[in-house]
């Protein structure tokens, strides 16, 4: 990665910043270490949910139709509160919005137990609420990293943070499967929901002076509305933000979505097993986990082109899927796309906390969550009836060849090749 700025700059906002005291590593840090373990006890609730539910539906507390209802409130409601989140999480102290967001969620988990076998209208409005709380608090979640750690140990921190995502998505089902054969799904929800206690209490204050917008209550403040068309406006003044996004959006809702659909029927179809399934999947998640252990660490000179040639990396993942290839390939290939996915994600979470003004990052990354994981659920619903059109084969080739040459083009926009301005002289 290039040389990170030196402590008290933001990249190209010209913005003072302040940070705690440097320290050998971020894993020494408390402050950091309470804000990691929050955010990983928010990982386990929001993996675990979907599985909790889908033991409720083998035992006929709920039906398939409801799960489907269910799931899709918890995605509206992620969807309709992230954008407001960002503006609060801006707006207000972020470790506040932290609070109330994890605590929200945590009050949805007994109300979706209490609806279990009773209520499908309780159930969904508590699954809307459980996704609200999940929304609000992501960016939050990611501007409180920029209050909490200093700015050349951000990589570091970032790293570690989605290393808990990616163990999450592990543990979640799995400690789920472990714990239904000792209590009930109801009984689960209300541990998803102790969960989301521990991520709304654990995390501490941000050690940043007050953020460059703060004003006295009495002084009038624009709309909700206003404030997030301004994190809009910075985001645009950053074109290496907007390519990436656009690299990042079109591989989740084409690529994913893809591979999500195409997966399951090519191991049943094509090798008569569901063991491809279930080791492509592992193989992703450790993929990712050795990709964020490498980035970790990992300087390159030009870091926004290497991370967008690792975003291109999935591209292998429906290509895999096209071929008639020994199944140790599909494996491999799903490695690969997950290495590469965090060889993009860390370096780029660590630009937009550098380059974006500290006022607005909040509001600039739920622009990045609201249309990265968006659009997946719209990409998920197209994919089904494509591939009955045209086959799989045609639509993975469309796909494939998307994740190849989308990040391709976001390389060639000014900015992209170090996210940000150019770097100076290497100190690592």
């Amino acid at each position: 990665m290039a040389t990170t700025p030196q402590p008290g700059t933001t990249g190209t906002t010209g913005t003072t910043e302040t940070g705690p005291p440097h320290a050998r590593s971020v894993l020494r840090d408390t402050a950091f270490l309470r804000l990691w373990a929050g955010t990983t006890a928010s990982g386990l609730a929001t993996w675990a949910l979907p599985f909790v539910l889908g033991l409720a539906v083998l035992h006929r507390e709920l039906g398939a139709a409801g799960l489907g209802l269910v799931l899709a409130a918890r995605t509206a409601g992620f969807l309709a509160a992230v954008a407001v989140g960002g503006v609060l999480a801006d707006r207000h102290s972020r470790r506040a919005v932290v609070f109330w967001s994890a605590l929200a969620a945590a009050v949805a988990a007994p109300l979706l137990a209490l609806g279990l076998g009773r209520s499908l209208v309780l159930m969904t409005l508590a699954a809307a609420l459980a996704g609200a709380g999940q929304g609000a608090c992501r960016p939050a979640f990611q501007a409180l990293t920029a209050e909490t750690v200093a700015a050349d140990h951000r990589q570091q921190a970032n790293a570690a943070m989605t290393m808990a995502v990616r163990t999450s998505t592990l543990a979640g089902p799995t400690l789920t499967a472990l714990l239904a054969a000792f209590v009930d799904a109801g009984t689960q929800l209300l541990g998803i929901g102790v969960l989301w206690l521990v991520a709304a209490l654990l995390p501490g204050r941000g050690a940043t002076a007050p953020r460059a917008d703060a004003v006295s209550a009495a002084a009038p403040r624009a709309s909700l509305r206003a404030e997030f068309v301004d994190g809009i406006r910075e985001a645009r003044r950053h074109p290496w933000f907007l390519a990436g996004l656009g690299a990042l959006t079109a591989v989740i809702a084409l690529g994913y979505s893809a591979t999500g659909v195409a997966l399951p029927l090519v191991s049943r179809d094509r090798y008569g097993t569901e063991w491809v399934l279930a080791a492509a999947m592992t193989a992703y998640t450790v993929g990712a986990l050795g990709g964020a252990l490498v980035t970790a660490r990992r300087r390159p000179r030009s870091q926004g082109w290497s991370a967008l040639a690792g975003l291109a990396l999935y591209g292998f993942a429906p290509l895999s899927l096209m071929l008639p290839v020994h199944p140790a390939v599909v494996v491999a290939a799903y490695a690969v796309a997950g290495i590469g996915i965090e060889l993009f994600n860390v370096p780029w979470f660590t630009a937009t906390q550098r380059e974006v003004a500290p006022d607005k990052l909040a509001r600039v990354s739920s622009l990045d969550f609201l249309l990265s994981y968006g659009l997946a659920p719209v990409g998920l619903a197209l994919m089904a009836p494509a591939i009955g059109v045209f086959g799989v084969t045609p639509v993975l080739a469309v796909c494939a060849g998307a994740c190849f040459l989308v990040p391709a083009a976001a390389a060639l926009v000014p900015t992209a090749r170090h996210f940000g301005r150019a770097p100076g002289p290497r100190t690592d």
